[in-house]
């Protein structure tokens, strides 16, 4: 089990160094791995952010390779390892204890639903939460880190999900620019660090190792393929951005690991469980949290902890909030309505899943939101230009 390093060496942090080498005055501590004014002094900093990229990946596909080159080290990501929460973090410089985004799907008590709040949809449906009245303020808490950095920023992301309202919410006053690939990527970072002699923060995101992870499985030769072509990206950003006093940065929300179909489980296959749920499960299929029946909780972990010995550690999801698992900080006001009574941390590769009525059945290969090394390390990536 590896829970993330919070105190210096995690995510938070080194999106907190981040935030005070812009000006900013970040709320938590700094990241121990960056060298003291390895970036504060550069005109510019770029934080190329790969979703999926993790560390024991990288250094074991990725031997040979520019990226590997430049591995300065490797830090945690934070609880549940996992992209809501991860992205949140990266975007307002606040942990998931304090953001309070704990999974890619989530349970909304102020607006009675349960929605995926990236793509800022119903769960089940996919009804877009703005058809049903619901305005990302009234879910997505913390301010935009672009906001509290006094220097020009920008966020480079791709086409399809750069003016989404969850992007424009958390990207602030930040200039969002569009990219179609790889290549648009590396034109788009390149632009924005020349336009101007002022100091800048440049964002960059990159999905789609992710996606190919998630269906094919992080062990495919399609996610090796992907990864040597983000790799021909940062060699091009180095041979691009060189002497245009640039700290570029290479990190990554989570790693992943891939879920053999035997480990793969269905709540539908657990009708014991299933009965005492009062909403569907919210979280990851490696982290998923139980809100069950107020007069069943008790029962609901005798039950959880018979039926899924060896495969789950059954907790009380206040427990993870009381030892600090999402992080330190002012706890968001619903996070414990989101996080509900049950936690099931699965074990080795486990996951497990339930099916809403109409909603779309499919496995994914590769999985993150738990607590493996596999899943929790991310690479330090660090070059100075």
């Amino acid at each position: 089990m590896q829970l993330p390093a919070y105190r210096d060496g995690s995510l938070l942090n080194l999106i907190a160094s981040i935030h005070a080498s812009r000006g900013g005055h970040p709320e938590h501590p700094p990241l121990a791995l960056l060298p003291p004014g390895g970036i504060e002094s550069a005109r510019n900093v770029v934080f190329f952010l790969v979703d999926g990229l993790g560390y024991n990946y990288l250094t074991e596909v990725g031997q040979g390779g520019a990226l590997n080159d430049h591995v300065a080290g490797k830090i945690t990501s934070v609880f549940p390892s996992t992209t809501a929460s991860a992205i949140t973090t990266s975007f307002t410089g606040s942990s998931p204890h304090e953001h309070g985004l704990t999974g890619w799907y989530g349970w909304f008590p102020e607006a009675d639903v349960v929605a995926a709040p990236l793509p800022f949809k119903r769960r089940g449906d996919d009804m877009p939460l703005a058809q049903l009245g619901i305005r990302p303020a009234q879910l997505l808490v913390g301010s935009s880190l672009f906001d509290r950095m006094p220097c020009r920023s920008f966020v480079v992301s791709h086409r399809r999900i750069v003016d989404s309202e969850y992007s424009v919410h958390f990207g602030g006053r930040a200039e969002r620019i569009a990219y179609d690939n790889l290549g648009g990527l590396v034109d788009a970072v390149d632009g924005a660090v020349r336009s101007g002699p002022e100091r800048k923060y440049i964002y960059a995101y990159y999905p789609e190792f992710d996606t190919v992870a998630h269906v094919l499985g992080v062990g495919s030769a399609q996610a090796a393929k992907r990864l040597t072509a983000i790799d021909a990206a940062f060699a091009m950003l180095l041979r691009r951005l060189s002497s245009t006093d640039t700290a570029l940065i290479v990190s990554a929300d989570h790693g992943f690991i891939d879920t053999p179909a035997e480990q793969a489980l269905e709540l539908a296959d657990f009708p014991e469980l299933a009965e005492l749920l009062q909403r569907p499960l919210t979280g990851e299929p490696r982290v998923a949290f139980c809100h069950v029946r107020p007069d069943a909780v008790d029962e609901f972990i005798r039950r959880a902890r018979a039926s899924l010995d060896g495969r789950a550690d059954v907790r009380p999801s206040s427990e993870l909030v009381a030892q600090g698992w999402f992080g330190p900080g002012l706890a968001h006001p619903r996070l414990q309505e989101r996080v509900g009574d049950v936690a099931l941390v699965m074990r080795g590769h486990y996951t497990i899943k339930d099916k809403l009525p109409g909603e779309k059945q499919h496995r994914m290969i590769g999985n993150h939101g738990g607590v493996t090394e596999d899943e929790m390390f991310v690479p330090l990536v660090l070059a100075r230009l």
